[in-house]
């Protein structure tokens, strides 16, 4: 830190007195082992660009994190009004964290409608940082102040940091002579200066960040630049902010290896490129852009070099159908979207199904049904992974459980795809896809080798010593059919919906070869190789069982510690692949007495483990567009427990 400090020329060398290190001013230094910041104001504040940097930093720093973005689905709400608000939670912490946190203990809210809109969430004592210069008459009117917060004595609870953002901003930036309109725009920059100078954030990253994303902008580079410094000063000056913050860096929460930071797209992206280099095959992305998936897209067609394809077609059914062809033609092929896009998209999964050919289908949920909550999340599209196809079409399901996890979750979707020649649905959800947390970078020898033999020459003889091909002849041990690539001579086969004879692929309408080849499809799924469950029941005497899927993960675990640290005894198992199911699941299930499933839809996997396993799992849900929070699910595990 002090290395960081001193690298300013405003800011003196750091001293230690009293055990606690202090900046320049005799300012008090208080050390923390975690904090939680929401950064919060208009959708055109910037706030998720702020949030992100300070995450950046603190990345870089070695703190341990979890993020949530949280913003609108509209492109731009009306300003200064509660639909338009955006913000962006920070838990960092010097230990291993879970999850973005229940509950900020520092708001920056940027407005009226920020304050209004998350002052819900903020606990008694939290600190409040306000940009006065916004809290004008009319914009408390528009949402619904008759009388300031400020003055009131309603935020009398918290302690409360008046600061003119926007005037501070213009007053740092007259040098560039800029409208006050245009130098208020840096007002998220100069937050960013305060809360970096409050928690001894490194600055070095952030000031490289603005000189290369502004580099055709010379005078805007400069601006934000001295915003952000002018930010840092004002917080080592004031006489409002007379503490400042040290979390360590969090070394024992990580094994040793180059770490980033990683959303859960960013890492799904660079999982299925890992997968296409390891497969040796190309990569062939078939989309439509859809929130919350549409950031994949961007990033694959950024990494041309490792022979990724990306093809943005008109609509969801052109995607899937471009991606089907191409796993036809030999490609590891790739279709992402959301719940409305699967929909679309399902007869054509249905086709691949049928033709038993690899594709990922990816689907980043949100909040539904139609379009419902594009910008929130749910986990809702699992019963429709599993049967929103017409007829017996079985799909294999593989559900990452936290943002960094999403690269491996795609290795290992694409393991399933290749090696059993089937069509596999990658679960993931918008808060897996916009949060982000540390991720270590593992070397590629630690990979799966994903390498696939593609059909060559005629696999059958025929009776009178004929050597023919036969495209549905079938692998014993994976029941997998061969993959002949278009073009390679003697291969020729016919493709299609209707169903095809077992082994010879012509058309069938014989009802049994139809029981024959919808039962064989249905065994290949079910006998996929997929790891046993794994629990995590440390005294292996409790009598509550906690399984989650998905995105759940974080929540429930950080759950589970806050009730075992209060010594009671509870297991925890969480599900990676959702079909087939891992196969001790009906004895770990039949271990326990109660089992409690929390879910954010209305009990998807309960309803599968019941009428699968006849357990009386009992389901926790919530459909309210935000991940659970852990405070929350241990009282009602508390409750279960007590019951």
């Amino acid at each position: 830190m002090t290395s960081q400090v001193s690298s300013h020329a405003e800011q003196a060398d750091s001293a230690v007195v009293g055990g606690q290190r202090k900046p320049s001013g005799d300012k008090e230094v208080r050390r923390l082992d975690r904090v939680i910041i929401r950064f919060a104001g208009d959708s055109g504040d910037g706030m998720q660009l702020t949030g992100d940097r300070f995450t950046s930093e603190t990345a870089s720093f070695g703190n341990d994190l979890s993020t949530l973005p949280n913003f609108p689905a509209e492109i731009r709400a009306p300003a200064g009004t509660l639909p338009g608000v955006s913000s962006f939670q920070l838990h960092f912490a010097d230990h291993d964290i879970l999850t973005p946190g229940d509950a900020p203990n520092v708001l920056v809210a940027m407005n009226p409608a920020a304050l209004k809109a998350n002052i819900a969430d903020v606990p008694r004592g939290a600190e409040i940082i306000v940009n006065t210069d916004e809290f004008t008459k009319r914009a408390m009117q528009k949402v619904g102040y008759e009388s300031s917060p400020l003055e009131d004595g309603s935020l009398d609870g918290f302690s409360v940091h008046p600061v003119p953002l926007t005037t501070l901003t213009v007053e740092a930036l007259k040098e560039f002579e800029l409208s006050r309109k245009d130098a208020g725009r840096s007002k998220n920059m100069f937050a960013l200066g305060l809360l970096s100078w409050m928690y001894h954030r490194p600055t070095e990253g952030t000031e490289n960040f603005l000189r290369a994303k502004f580099a055709k902008k010379p005078d805007i580079m400069a601006a934000n630049i001295a915003a952000f410094r002018a930010g840092w000063n004002f917080g080592e000056t004031t006489e409002d902010f007379a503490v400042s913050y040290e979390v360590a860096p969090a070394a024992k929460a990580f094994p040793t290896g180059t770490y980033r930071n990683i959303s859960g797209n960013l890492a799904l992206s660079y999982g299925l490129v890992a997968a296409s280099r390891q497969a040796d095959l190309p990569l062939y992305l078939g989309s439509y852009p859809i929130t919350p998936a549409s950031d994949i897209l961007h990033e694959l067609s950024k990494h041309k070099n490792f022979g990724v394809r990306t093809f943005q077609a008109e609509d969801e059914i052109a995607g899937i159908g471009a991606a089907l062809g191409a796993a036809f033609g030999g490609s590891l092929a790739v279709t992402t979207t959301s719940g409305p896009g699967v929909a679309l998209k399902s007869e054509t999964i249905g086709l691949a199904v049928s033709l038993e050919l690899p594709l990922l289908v990816v689907d980043i949920q949100r909040g539904g049904p139609s379009t419902g909550l594009p910008t929130k999340t749910e986990q809702a599209d699992l019963l429709q992974a599993m049967y929103g196809r017409n007829g017996e079409a079985p799909v294999p399901i593989v559900a990452p459980k936290t943002p960094a996890d999403c690269f491996d979750a795609a290795l290992e979707a694409a393991r399933i795809a290749l090696t059993y020649r089937t069509p596999v649905f990658l679960l993931s959800d918008g808060y897996l896809a916009n949060g982000s947390e540390p991720w270590r970078i593992p070397e590629v020898d630690e990979l799966p080798d994903l390498r696939t033999q593609f059909a060559h020459g005629p696999n059958h003889t025929l009776d009178d010593g004929t050597e023919v091909f036969w495209p549905y002849k079938r692998d014993p041990e994976t029941l997998a059919r061969p993959w002949a690539v278009p073009g390679t001579p003697g291969l020729e086969h016919r493709i299609g919906g209707i169903e095809k004879q077992d082994g010879t692929g012509n058309i069938s309408y014989d009802p049994a070869n139809h029981d024959l080849m919808v039962r064989t499809r249905q065994a290949k799924v079910d006998g996929i190789d997929v790891p046993d469950l794994t629990v995590d029941d440390p005294s292996g005497e409790a009598g509550l069982l906690v399984l989650g899927w998905g995105s759940t993960y974080g929540p429930i675990t950080a759950a589970v510690r806050r009730l075992r640290n209060a010594g009671l005894q509870i297991a925890q198992a969480h599900l990676r692949h959702l079909n087939p199911l891992p196969g001790n699941l009906g004895e770990v299930l039949r271990r326990y007495s109660d089992v409690v499933v929390p879910e954010m839809n209305l009990g998807q996997l309960a309803t599968l483990i019941r009428a699968k396993y006849l357990v009386d799992a009992r389901s926790y849900t919530q459909v309210n567009g935000m991940p659970f929070k852990a405070e929350q699910l241990a009282t009602v595990l508390k409750e279960a427990l007590d019951g």
